[in-house]
């Protein structure tokens, strides 16, 4: 018997690195964030982000201007793997599509079961989501204990819940509309994407994409479209080669040099910024209420189970197939580390309850507490499960020639 890996790309392995350390250093941001609001500073910390800045709060400059850069650089990993990464071939795609699905409507029909009709139905999305940094900062405390298959599975499964995530803040969290500045930000948007058929060089580009990305966010921010959607849009008009990491590409440029600014900074800034959460007995206490508990059944529940179903749905119809080194135990320990929402719910629960702190506290609680449960819980599945499956010689044998034949 014998293990088969998968081998990673260049790019899959920078990527994973820095989400890695990215999530690694949220967990301790976090936690330093919640212990100056309830050990320490208290309400002077929670007041510190609601310094006004040009008109609006510094947590406010965060969530919309800072987090703009940081789906910039989602939209640029959702455009990589669909041009050469795993989605970019409709059969390996498959899979990870049907399991995103699967933990996008199973949390969100459990948070709607329990809040239709109510004020809080508008968190529907708040458990859809799942951080990708937090996520792989898990897994890569594996090590080699778990498949390479079932990192690019993760990530690919979390890039497809990102885009979803995405859609539905453009969609569903646009109170009011305004469509002359929608119309400037996406006038500005068809101009960048004609510059990329320019043969120019990406040092010519840049300061193109820069100035024009800047006047879309202002525009977005003004239409009343939340204005990190500008930064995805973005992201699909920069010039892409389709070259397996090739470095010349403006859209490769782009994101090799995002990606640590974002890891590093925007990030944690973000998680200091929205973790100031005063942790008293009303507040756990509130845990009780049926969106908190929609949330965390969403995350802890529905995200293992719905990417479990519809993995199995979709090998059953014959439209996908697990990689060799992957089984059903794994999907499912993917799942549950699917539960860690964090970066993504936190954003949507600033969104959905933008008018009633107290329930963006409560759901930021609930997140926080999901997340930990589901990372746990991720972790001690797939030290127990997570070993690579293994495959006969002689399959192995013809993989290997099937591979390497002209």
């Amino acid at each position: 018997m014998a293990v088969l890996q998968k081998k990673l790309s260049k790019s899959f392995k920078e990527f994973f690195e820095s989400e890695k350390s990215s999530g690694l250093l949220m967990i301790i941001c976090t936690t330093f964030s919640l212990l100056l609001t309830n050990l320490y500073l208290g309400e002077k910390y929670v007041s510190f982000w609601h310094v006004k800045i040009a008109g609006m709060s510094l947590e406010h400059w965060i969530n919309d201007g800072l987090m703009a850069v940081f789906f910039l650089l989602v939209g640029l990993e959702i455009k990589r793997e669909f041009y050469n990464g795993e989605l970019s071939h409709l059969k390996t795609a498959l899979l990870p599509i049907f399991a995103a699905l699967g933990g996008v409507i199973v949390p969100a029909t459990i948070h709607f079961s329990l809040n239709a009709g109510t004020p809080t139905q508008a968190g529907i999305g708040i458990p859809m989501a799942t951080d990708i940094a937090f996520a792989i900062g898990v897994l890569s405390l594996l090590g080699n204990q778990v498949p390479a298959s079932l990192k690019v599975f993760l990530t690919a499964l979390a890039v497809i819940d990102d885009l979803i995530a995405v859609i539905v803040i453009a969609v569903f969290y646009t109170s009011e509309l305004n469509l002359t500045f929608l119309s400037a930000s996406l006038f500005v948007w068809l101009i960048l994407y004609a510059f990329s058929f320019s043969p120019k060089s990406a040092r010519f580009m840049m300061p193109i994409y820069t100035i024009g990305g800047i006047l879309m966010w202002f525009f977005m921010l003004k239409s009343g479209v939340h204005a990190t959607v500008a930064g995805v849009l973005l992201a699909f008009a920069v010039p892409f080669s389709k070259k397996q990491d090739d470095e010349e590409s403006l859209s490769h440029q782009m994101e090799h040099f995002l990606h640590k600014p974002v890891a590093f900074g925007i990030l944690p800034i973000f998680a200091l910024a929205n973790t100031a959460i005063a942790i008293d007995f009303n507040a756990i206490e509130g845990l009780g209420g049926n969106n908190e508990i929609g949330i965390m059944a969403g995350l802890l529940l529905g995200k293992p189970v719905g990417i479990l179903l519809l993995t199995i749905l979709a090998v059953k119809l014959g439209l996908a197939k697990l990689p060799l080194d992957l089984n059903l135990k794994h999907v499912f320990g993917a799942g549950l580390l699917g539960g860690i929402g964090f970066t993504m719910s936190i954003f949507i629960t600033n969104l959905a309850f933008s008018d009633t702190p107290a329930e963006i506290n409560g759901s930021k609680l609930a997140i926080l507490t999901a997340s930990l449960i589901a990372g746990t819980a991720g972790f001690v599945w797939l030290k127990f499960f997570g070993a690579p499956e293994t495959i006969d010689e002689d399959l192995e044998t013809i993989d290997i020639e099937i591979t390497q034949a002209p």
